[in-house]
């Protein structure tokens, strides 16, 4: 989840504010700012009769400062309490285009989203949704819109279906705010693309070299310190790399070798630690007043992007196709050439479902033919000392 702290909403607060993180104010109830990956935003959070209501004020910058901003949100506080509903009023968003309403969407859908899916939507929206459809009134969408957008991204099949996937979770927010009329979702059936899934894993001799690359440039600081030590918990354990990243030590339990995570992508999760992923952890040194295991460059905040670091180092290692999640597929790949079974991977992965766990079905296949040829040197050999 995005990290939420509590103080005085300030000039000084509001810059010093980390990508994916919430100040609430401390003397307006309900008053705060946001920031996810672009500049921070204003809101103010109320029950209206009886509903939780987010009211986008503004995004930081002329007009809205924290002063201007708290002075709109004592406003909006006033007109609830003389009974009026400031949320349904047509001064907040009326007859809006889709990238008007999608200011206001990402605060209050926003808030409820995991960071990897929040960084996700952030970027899709801006890369590719609101250049194409932002211009459009909401009221005004339809089905040939969708239609487009989805077709001009047809040559990249997850992100033209994971894109109408947030225009539909859009145009089902609008018609819950009375920007459309209800069951009017114009995705409502767009065919999805076929997707290819890929899957990468890593050989004996690519660990190897990724593990000497590690070396090198831990040994000549290259890179950072907590950047390094990230990409081999990864190796290590199999998280996800967003656990990873927002790791804090209070999470950590080296007495009993776990990682007890409160809030993963499938909820309250276990990681067990082996010894190489808890001698990672016991080398990292604790940082004063940041809580987080992987340290970022923002004072009290966690590293933010691991994607750079990845891309030189596996440049080095002659890795150049290899992702970060698929050293996720590795450590599965390598769970399984130890004669792991489907449900103890899936543990190991910390899968719900074991539908999920069934993609490295294919791996069985590896131990088994290792066994196989086991038994039959075995008997070879058995045969030819009989001989």
């Amino acid at each position: 989840m995005a990290d939420i702290i509590s103080g005085r909403v300030n000039k000084t607060a509001v810059d010093r504010l980390a990508p994916n993180q919430t100040l609430r104010d401390t003397e307006l109830r309900g008053f705060g700012v946001r920031r996810q990956l672009g500049p921070p935003v204003y809101f103010l959070r109320k029950k209206i009769r009886g509903r939780d209501r987010w009211m986008v004020i503004g995004q930081h910058g002329a007009p809205w400062t924290p002063e201007t901003a708290r002075r709109e949100a004592q406003r909006l506080v006033g007109m609830i309490a003389t009974g009026q509903d400031p949320s349904a009023n047509t001064r907040v968003l009326e007859n809006p285009t889709v990238a008007q309403a999608v200011e206001q969407f990402m605060v209050e859908h926003g808030a409820m989203l995991k960071p990897t899916s929040l960084e996700k939507y952030e970027i899709l929206l801006r890369l590719h949704i609101l250049p194409f459809i932002g211009h459009i009134r909401v009221n005004e969408f339809k089905r040939a819109d969708v239609q487009k957008l989805h077709a001009s991204l047809s040559k990249k099949a997850s992100t033209a279906n994971y894109c109408v996937a947030i225009v539909s979770k859009l145009m089902s927010w609008c018609e819950e705010r009375g920007f459309r009329p209800e069951q009017s979702n114009p995705c409502f059936r767009i065919k999805k693309y076929r997707e290819t899934k890929r899957q990468r894993y890593l050989s004996r001799d690519e660990l190897a070299r990724l593990g000497e690359v590690l070396d090198q440039v831990a040994a000549q600081s290259e890179e950072s310190l907590f950047a390094t030590a990230a990409i081999r918990l990864l190796l290590f354990t199999g998280a996800r790399v967003n656990e990873i990243l927002t790791l804090r030590w209070s999470y950590v339990d080296l007495e009993r070798m776990l990682l007890l995570l409160p809030d993963s992508k499938t909820g309250q999760k276990q990681i067990i630690l082996n010894e190489p992923a808890a001698d990672v952890l016991r080398c990292l040194p604790l940082i004063a007043g940041n809580p987080h295991v992987i340290v970022g460059r923002r004072e009290g905040a966690h590293l933010i992007n691991l994607q750079k670091p990845w891309r030189r180092i596996r440049a080095q290692a002659g890795l150049g196709d290899v992702r970060m999640h698929d050293i996720r597929h590795s450590f599965a790949s390598v769970a399984a050439a130890q004669r792991g079974s489907l449900p103890m991977i899936g543990r190991l992965l910390g899968h719900n479902h074991t539908q999920t766990t069934a993609r490295y079905a294919h791996l069985a296949d590896d131990p088994l033919r290792q066994l196989n040829q086991e038994v039959g040197d075995t008997i070879a050999r058995s045969m030819k000392r009989n001989s």
